[in-house]
């Protein structure tokens, strides 16, 4: 991917970019259509009797072959079918579709080099960059292992993360795992990621099966001194400085608010994942994390259903504001219909979540999504911060960068905290402005310990 002397329109990048991922689907369904025909129980049956029939069959396998045409373009949910198409990605063979597709991701990380050169100036990123490119998967991983290796994780995460969830769809639809296809295409085509992560390919349905606790919370009595250290002032940084203050164990904070209008209102926030890589106990753990991406029921979030059930009547107004999973979080009880019934969620903020394809239950529920683009935490749904794909109406995304560099240093709650604080004052006095009716007086703190089961 050669940068050029002159620097390209984001905005015609970005369009093309979508119309290739459309057409790129178009003819993948076109292909599954005419492979089902092809290689389904009737046609083949039939060509051998019919003279017809065998000439039809020919054609059409012909048609899904050709290197000129479609490629290797054999598709579809038969068994024949699904054996054929299996056998194009252990050997590498090329389709028109993923070919679109590829073209389409490539515009994309093109668009982002605008507003992030390293992309395509670093030698190293340009390494990995162009192993992929070669079809040379394997040569991409010990790249950019021996990145990490001489320049550390955070620096090589920070520099990828404008483009991580597109160079990881490129390198998924030319590799030669099966498994990791239909998150490629997810991407490729701006969907929601929901039915498996775009690296191995592991299936959302694995992930939920090792990660079911019911969720549960107990009441915690803080020491005398914590609350003190809780911010009262009704803020965004003061949630998110709260946040960065619960740390990653396990705890949940709700703060009962008496509003400028007298009204009682809820402000819950959620911290993000622990660094443990699983945990017996805790539902914040990397299990967790995964899992809360493509499933909207965790056991955090029925963890944090169970506790606001023995603190917040029904009906009454409620902000969900989270960090990283405790984002994510957020939002998955936004989405749960069931939870919606019984509060009222006016707001939903996300600060360096991945949450863009979650949709409130509530359509009057306003999401806010605050991303440092070297964040690379909140591309792992597969939209970046710089994606062609708009964000529905009710959300507002705010993104930006600063100088550091460095993963997880940019992704830490103390960070955008102080992001928000001294380098974005009119993002956090907007955010502020929406939720006016929570700045009021705390009348009560309560701290809830969160267990899987």
């Amino acid at each position: 991917m050669p940068q050029t002397d002159t620097e390209p329109d984001v905005a015609e990048l970005h369009d093309l970019s979508r119309e290739l991922g459309e057409a790129a689907d178009a003819v993948r369904r076109a292909a599954q259509y005419t492979s089902e025909l092809a290689l389904g129980a009737r046609l083949p049956a039939q060509a051998l009797g019919s003279g017809r029939a065998r000439a039809a069959l020919r054609c059409l396998v012909s048609a899904l072959t050709d290197p000129a045409g479609l490629g290797w373009a054999l598709d579809g949910r038969s068994p024949a079918a699904r054996v054929a198409w299996l056998a194009g990605v252990l050997t590498s063979r090329e389709s028109l579709a993923v070919s679109l597709a590829v073209a389409g991701l490539k515009a994309r990380i093109r668009a982002a080099a605008v507003t992030h050169p390293e992309l395509l100036t670093d030698p190293d990123t340009g390494r990995v960059l162009q192993a992929i490119e070669d079809d040379r998967q394997g040569e991409a991983l010990h790249a950019f292992r021996s990145i990490i290796r001489s320049r550390g994780a955070e620096r090589v995460f920070a520099l990828l993360a404008p483009s991580f969830g597109d160079i990881l769809a490129w390198n998924a639809l030319t590799d030669e795992n099966p498994f990791n296809d239909a998150a490629a295409w997810d991407i490729a085509t701006g969907r929601p990621l929901t039915s498996a992560e775009p690296l191995l390919g592991v299936s959302a349905r694995v992930w939920a099966l090792l990660d079911r606790g019911p969720g549960r919370a107990e009441p915690v009595v803080p020491d005398p001194s914590l609350p003190a250290e809780f911010d009262c002032s009704g803020t965004i940084v003061g949630y998110v400085r709260n946040i960065g203050t619960l740390g990653t164990g396990g705890m949940l904070l709700v703060q009962r608010v008496a509003g400028p209008d007298s009204v009682t209102r809820y402000v819950v926030q959620l911290a993000g994942m622990a660094t443990d890589a699983i945990s017996k106990d805790s539902p914040q753990d990397v299990l967790g994390a995964i899992h809360a991406v493509a499933r909207t029921s965790t056991p955090y979030s029925r963890a944090v259903a169970r506790a606001l059930r023995t603190l917040v009547p029904s009906g009454t107004d409620i902000a969900l504001i989270g960090h990283s999973l405790g984002g994510i979080t957020a939002l998955n009880l936004a989405a749960d219909p069931d939870f919606c019934a019984l509060y009222r969620v006016t707001h939903s903020v996300a600060i360096g979540s991945p949450v863009d394809g979650k949709r409130p239950a509530d359509p009057d529920t306003r999401v806010f999504s605050l991303v440092n683009q070297h964040d690379v935490v909140p591309s792992l749904d597969g939209r970046s911060a710089v994606s062609p794909y708009a964000l529905p109406a009710q959300f507002t995304e705010y993104t930006w960068t600063d100088d550091t560099h460095a993963f997880p240093l940019c992704h830490a709650a103390e960070r955008y905290a102080h992001n928000l604080a001294f380098d974005l004052p009119e993002t956090s006095a907007r955010i502020d402005a929406a939720l006016a009716p929570y700045r009021g007086r705390v009348t009560a703190t309560r701290l809830f310990a969160l267990y899987d089961r």
